[in-house]
């Protein structure tokens, strides 16, 4: 894919140079990027020449004179502007393979990319790496990477991805270790396959890897109705709290926190979300490792900019995933304290994807109708997380639009960005 430009910051070179959305960069200095890399790299110089196809057609060629390592204010559709780089296993517990058929396709695509794991935060598997892809990170040595591991048992690992070259993670970490390049990485919780005694063993191997290991985060596996096979089971509360202390005995005795539980697996044992303090710089957040923490936080430092009252009596309803919920509750029961307001809060039931499919991040529009249809006369204005909405889009994932959703509920939706910070919530309720 090409380097299209999605937006440009206020201010900045590119808006000066009148560069705009859906604008090409085809070379700067007469090379190509590849990656968004390549282009901060490109970009370094004071002096630099840009090749730009305008969306009309019209092909320009720009000198530019600047600060060395200014940024030009040009943020891209995509973090790649080549080939994405294609995953080559077929996990026991891949969501991608969990989907039915006659989605949009890029909701097929499985990437195993480690610009992207660098850039972006996306987990790679190590098991496809060619030779110039690894000349290239030895190279660059770009850090921090995100790792899954899932297991070090060699011949466990082959079976969980179903690839021959999988039972290769501790040659592959031991490696990056000689980059110091440092990594965070993942365990995929399977039931009955990588826990118990497997568990214990992948954790202490990877805290063997002292000088590049910043943090593991176990997460439950994820099923939706439309898995076929009967291998995978759901994390159950007995389990859940088995894992939570199998982690804290681990940690106890490396000496510090490394492993993280999910805070799924704290909500599914009935447990209380650790302290902030247990979290160190929350290195794991898009995995779900401290978000529910850096929320409450954040409410009770926010709360005193609340109002006692309102001056008319207003209804909100917030419409999320099971797991955000169990998360907003408290902050929900402080918010109604204010006088004439009055917050429901919606635990959204996937009925898409399944009931064992709790995050925010899949909820389809036709989710929220089907949840909210049936209650439509009591709804005035609605507020939902905006990430179940396609990036850079007001669509859902089913294709549904916001506006559809809008004028079929007949209520106004606000949608909020920082799915980390109650800033939003807060200044929606003082309208």
């Amino acid at each position: 894919m090409p380097a299209i430009v999605n937006k440009i910051l206020p201010d900045s070179i590119a808006q000066e140079l009148e560069i705009k959305q859906f604008d090409e960069i085809i070379s700067i200095n007469s090379l190509k990027p590849s990656d968004l890399m390549d282009y901060k790299y490109l970009i370094s110089s004071e002096d630099i020449t840009l090749h730009i196809k305008h969306s009309d057609g019209e092909e320009e060629i720009i000198d530019i004179e600047k600060d060395a390592d200014e940024d030009l204010g040009i943020i891209f559709e995509s973090a790649v502007f080549d080939r994405i780089i294609p995953c080559n296993n077929k996990c026991v517990f891949c969501f991608v393979d969990q989907q039915p058929e006659g989605l949009r396709e890029s909701l097929y695509i499985k990437d195993d990319d480690y610009r992207l794991s660098y850039l972006q935060g996306t987990y790679i598997t190590l098991t496809n790496l060619s030779s110039s892809h690894r000349k290239r990170i030895e190279d660059l040595r770009p850090g921090p990477l995100y790792i899954s591991v899932h297991t070090t048992n060699p011949d466990l690992r082959i079976r969980m991805l179903k690839n021959k070259r999988a039972g290769n993670i501790l040659n592959e970490l031991k490696w990056l270790d000689s980059l110091e390049i440092p990594v965070h990485t993942q365990i995929v919780l399977c039931p009955g396959l990588n826990d118990g005694a497997e568990l214990d063993k992948t954790l202490n191997d990877l805290a063997s890897f002292r000088n590049i290991m910043l943090s593991i985060a176990v997460v439950p596996v994820g099923i939706t109705r439309f898995r076929t096979d009967s291998e995978l089971k759901t994390i159950d509360n007995q389990l859940a709290e088995r894992v939570i202390e199998q982690i804290y005995r681990f940690n106890r005795k490396i000496g510090h926190d490394l492993a993280y539980p999910a805070d799924e697996i704290y909500i599914k044992a009935g447990q209380s979300i650790p302290e902030f303090n247990f979290y160190r710089d929350f290195g794991q957040l898009d995995d779900g490792i401290g978000s529910v923490r850096l929320l409450i936080e954040d409410f009770n430092k926010r709360k005193n900019l609340l109002p006692s009252a309102l001056n008319k009596p207003r209804k909100l309803t917030i419409a999320t995933g099971k797991l955000a919920c169990k998360a907003l509750n408290p902050i929900v029961d402080e918010l109604n304290k204010i006088n004439n307001l009055e917050i429901t809060l919606c635990a959204v039931q996937s009925r898409f994807w399944g009931e064992d499919v709790t995050v925010s991040g899949l909820i389809t529009g036709k989710d929220i109708l089907d949840n909210l249809m049936p209650v439509r006369s009591n709804l005035n204005e609605l507020i939902i997380p905006s990430v179940m909405l396609r990036k850079y889009t007001e669509s859902f994932l089913d294709d549904i639009g916001l506006s559809e959703v809008q004028d079929k509920l007949g209520a106004k939706i606000h949608t909020i960005n920082d799915y980390y910070s109650t800033k939003e919530l807060i200044e929606i309720i003082k309208q």
